[in-house]
């Protein structure tokens, strides 16, 4: 190894933005994985300290593919969001650079003799250095595409040797891959050995458009360079036919050819009659399979491809798919997982595809690299639309490196690998330069690049925009902002100045309780021409399985330590800074609309009723009417079922029969059913009709009988003005004490006044949390003013002085004839006391109320600007799991539109009833909002035995501020007087 340590010094491919590869052959599309020789599995393993370290004799044992960082090898993850984790500037790297040695052996099969022989690594992060036997065979860089290396002349068929890949983890490249995740080293995708004829298929590329005419190139080449006559290659697309030779390219090939004998490529075609078209709705795939003959007309090689007909274009405003301007509702997407780190199986990443389709998502932006080949399969088959990233992100250094010429080959390298190796899948519909990587030079040569090459598809790149939207920038197709407001894009599509199409690549920032106002931005995207949609930041919750015991990543021994969200007894979700990365970025890693598990978290079912295919709307004469709101499919994959839910009575349910046939975009009336809206009673409270739409068959990302979306109208209103009811047994009286403090048999602690919420991620990182700190509303006191009977009325006056002054609170304690308690209040807010959290009472019960039952939204926790995906109707949960285990605890577990509420036993023989003047955000859990803020990770919260009770007159919008625009000005909590009442019954 010494020799070959002083050639890789000499090279210093870790600091040498020039060299991006050396020997590494062409990128292509053609699937060398079937019949390939998998080395996966356990590797020889050293970490060194540096690159030019020698290894020794120290060999341990490691998974490949999966990063040395989640392998107890003593390099752990780093998070960083946009600084690098070490100060050197580009090129230069730190003199600490964590250096993997991976080593096996392999035999090569016998009847590889006389084959050509390639070595391809998935992936490595981020410089590999490959070796054979002792012999150099490449080098190359780029953490997110793999690398493939001739290795024919240092193996022998037949023969043991050994492979040893060295992988570096930082270099100059790592100044190019600084996307917000976390840091890893290693070898994170599959290694294989495939073997071909000296002359094979060295690429193939499918053109195929809406119009069913089909086009495939051919790239034949040979190992010596020559290419002797008499070969020929065929194509067959199965169900059609044989493609024919385009005789006039074949022409002009022959013309080439006299001039060069290195000539291979050749084009065929076909045009489809009554060509099924693909989309994310409708998936359609035809198989292709190339041949190439020899000249005795047997097989030398072959690739086998699945075909999607559909066009891409941009015209004027508009992104339209197959002649359709389509609606992107899409989410941005890591590779991740919460064991193996950046090391994600075929089988994880349907799972994670599949989660996606469910909630309503059409679209993935890769976001920041090209994903694993795997994954754009899996798009292409269940149907999504993908932005393909290139793995550049220079966020620290941008400016410096947009126009720096050292990084120009890596620029270009890494956009053109991408295309050339993704360019005939059919969900791939927009190429992009990158993220977070300013704008210059370096990306213009990539994107002249990219558009001569494939004029097929648009690209984006959102800092192209940096010199305005109706810029006419050339590096970008589509005006694609991050976390631009509400108002911004609005502003922009009405102004008469738009120019392309606006998509934005990342919006409603889902990190910890957020994507409030989700619905206010699709109100607008659906009914201003000009929007389009756009990516949610981001699918995964980024959070590692630790060990408590000894602080490290749990690795593959973890499976089975996690579930719901929550991670099991002696571990927890570890973030920034919880593995002693420093410098680090906390918490922003924990951004995703799904908990490291997997698991929804309530923002994903305010997607899916966003997103939902089946629209219900109340006509002005009571009919419903309801529309298909999809792009190209009509509405026989699904079934529905009426729920009729009574306020007072309960939840009843009937058949229903959609309109199978009603075309994309269309309306119809909807029959109402007769056996529920007849039977409505008279008198009463509200009542709710519900469709509840499921799939009718299997689907390819989801089973026979899979709620897709509830969509709801209300049939009556609640009685106005607000009546008291009286029901239940009596109670013995509650009493008010000489403080004016509630002392009531049901109750351990009294009904006192709240302003203050445990801080979302937003509130922290939008700094609404440091307002409410600096007016002392998480240190509310009390201070009883007076107290005074009318009759049977009780009236408490309190203060609770605050640094905008005083805020002065009345309540009124009424006893009812059955036993009950009914509690009227008033808050008057001060003029200073702007933004406040919420107003409303706060109360703890007695223990063992276990479970609760209540009518309003739910299931799943929702709150004032995200509340759409819950509709009204009777719903219960135990009390533990009304709690949502954001991965920093926060508030959370709210419901919006309580109309009324139940905390019962665990035998439901007894317990409270509360009843809202009208609909109400509410929340019951086992922690008080002061245990939640003090605590950094879950396994810090003990459970109280008691139900901590919010009721709010008012509560905050969530907003998503950590990261993007707070909440809009009618979620918040201004200065005035707020008013609500409620009762109190024992059941």
């Amino acid at each position: 190894m010494a020799a070959h340590a002083k050639m890789w010094g000499e090279l210093r491919p870790w600091e040498s933005p020039e060299l991006t590869s050396w020997r590494r052959l062409p990128m292509h599309a053609v699937d060398r994985v079937p019949g390939s020789l998998s080395l996966d599995g356990p590797w020889r393993f050293q970490l060194l300290p540096a690159p030019t370290a020698e290894p020794t004799g120290a060999w341990t044992r490691l998974e490949v593919p999966g990063p040395w960082t989640t392998q107890d090898t003593g390099d752990v993850p780093w998070y960083t969001n946009a600084r690098m984790p070490w100060p050197q500037y580009p090129p230069h790297t730190p003199a600490d650079n964590p250096t993997g040695v991976h080593e096996r052996e392999f035999t090569v099969p016998e009847a590889w003799a006389g084959r050509r022989i390639v070595l391809r690594v998935g992936a490595a992060e981020s410089v590999l250095l490959a070796e054979v036997d002792g012999r150099p065979v490449g080098i190359a860089k780029d953490s997110h595409l793999a690398s493939e290396f001739d290795i024919s002349h240092a193996v022998r068929p037949g023969a043991t040797g050994t492979v040893r890949l060295t992988v570096v983890k930082w270099s100059d490249a790592s100044h190019i891959e600084d996307q917000d995740q976390w840091w890893h080293g290693g070898i994170t995708r599959p290694v294989l050995l495939y073997a071909t004829d000296p002359l094979h298929l060295a690429d193939v590329r499918i053109t195929a458009p809406a119009d069913g005419r089909l086009r495939v190139d051919v790239q034949v080449r040979s190992a010596d360079g020559a290419l002797p006559a008499g070969w020929r290659v065929s194509a067959h697309l199965d169900g059609v036919g044989e493609l024919a030779v385009d005789e006039e390219y074949a022409a002009w090939c022959a013309e080439e050819a006299r001039v060069s004998d290195f000539l291979g490529e050749t084009r065929l075609r076909l045009a489809v009659p009554g060509v099924r078209t693909w989309s994310a709705e409708t998936p359609e795939l035809y198989g292709l399979t190339v041949t190439l003959h020899r000249p005795d007309g047997t097989t030398a090689d072959t690739s086998h491809h699945r075909v999607g007909f559909r066009t891409v274009a941009v015209v004027g405003r508009d992104l339209l798919i197959n002649g359709e301007r389509v609606f992107i509702r899409g989410v941005n997407r890591h590779d991740f997982h919460p064991l193996t780190g950046r090391t994600v199986t075929p089988a994880e990443m349907r799972a994670d595809l599949e989660t996606i389709k469910r909630f309503g998502f059409n679209a993935v932006r890769a976001s920041h690299y090209p994903n694993d080949p795997a994954l754009l399969d899996l798009a292409d088959e269940l149907g999504l639309y993908l932005v393909d990233e290139a793995n550049i992100e220079s966020h620290d250094h941008a400016h410096e490196i947009a126009d720096d010429p050292r990084y120009l080959a890596a620029f270009t390298d890494r956009v053109a690998r991408m295309a050339l190796r993704d360019k005939n899948h059919p969900s791939v519909v927009i190429w992009s330069l990158g993220n977070e990587s300013d704008y210059g030079a370096n990306h213009d040569a990539a994107a002249g690049w990219l558009r001569r090459y494939d004029p097929t598809r648009p690209l984006q790149y959102e800092g192209a925009a940096k010199t305005g939207w109706a810029s006419p920038e050339v590096a970008s197709d589509i005006v694609c902002p991050m976390y631009a407001s509400l108002d911004e894009i609005v502003a922009h599509a009405t102004s008469g100045e738009q120019i392309k199409p606006l998509i934005l690549c990342e919006y409603s920032h889902a990190m910890g309780n957020s994507n409030g106002t989700l619905a206010d931005h699709w109100a607008a995207i659906e009914t201003t021409p000009g929007l389009q949609g756009g990516f949610i930041w981001e699918f995964w919750d980024h959070g590692i399985l630790q060990r408590l015991s000894d602080g490290r990543p749990a690795g593959r021994g973890g499976v089975g330590a996690y579930a719901h969200g929550v991670a099991a007894e002696g571990h927890r979700w570890a973030y920034g800074g919880d593995f002693g990365d420093t410098p680090n970025d906390g918490v922003f890693c924990a951004d995703g609309v799904v908990f490291p598990d997997r698991t929804p978290k309530p923002a994903l079912y305010e997607h899916r009723e966003l997103a939902a295919p089946v629209r219900l709307s109340r006509e002005p004469d009571g009919s419903v009417r309801l529309t298909n709101a999809q792009h190209f499919r009509d509405l026989s994959w699904l079934t529905a079922e009426w729920r009729l839910s009574l306020e007072d009575a309960g939840t009843r349910t009937a058949p229903a029969t959609l309109p199978a046939a009603l075309p994309p975009g269309e309306s119809a009336r909807l029959a109402l059913p007769a056996e529920l809206v007849d039977r409505l009673p008279a008198d009463g409270g509200e009542a709710w009709l519900t469709l509840r739409v499921t799939t009718r068959g299997d689907e390819p990302w989801a089973p026979r009988g899979t709620e897709v979306c509830t969509p709801q109208i209300r049939l009556r209103e609640r009685p106005a003005p607000w009546a008291v009811t009286a029901s239940g047994p009596a109670v013995p009286a509650a009493t008010v004490d000489a403080q004016g403090l509630l002392r009531h048999p049901l109750l351990t602690s009294p009904p006192v006044l709240s302003l203050w919420r445990a801080p979302t991620d937003n509130d922290v990182l939008g700094g609404a949390a440091d307002h409410w700190r600096a007016l002392g509303l998480d240190r509310l006191t009390r201070e009883p003013r007076s107290v005074d009977r009318d009759g049977a009325r009780t009236l408490v006056r309190s203060a609770y002085p605050t640094a905008a002054g005083t805020v002065e609170h009345l309540q009124v304690f009424t006893p009812l004839p059955d036993g009950g308690l009914l509690v009227e209040e008033t808050a008057d807010l001060p003029e200073g006391l702007t933004d406040a959290a919420r107003v409303g009472t706060v109360f703890e019960t007695v223990c063992g109320l276990d479970h609760m039952e209540w009518y309003g939204q739910g299931p799943w926790e929702t709150y004032p600007d995200r509340c759409a995906g819950g509709p009204v109707g009777h719903h219960s949960a135990r009390v533990d799991r009304l709690f949502t285990p954001y991965l920093r605890p926060q508030e959370s577990g709210g419901r919006h539109g309580v109309r009324g509420f139940s905390l019962l036993s665990a035998d439901a023989d007894g317990g409270l009833a509360v009843r809202l003047d009208r609909p109400r955000q509410v929340s019951v859990t086992r922690y008080r909002a002061a245990d939640l803020t003090a605590a950094t990770h879950h396994d810090e919260l003990v459970p109280r035995p008691r139900c901590v009770v919010h009721l709010d007159a008012a509560h905050r919008g969530l907003g998503t501020a950590a990261c993007g625009p707070d909440t809009l000005p009618r979620y918040r909590l201004g200065a005035g007087t707020y008013r609500w009442a409620w009762t109190l019954h024992r059941r």
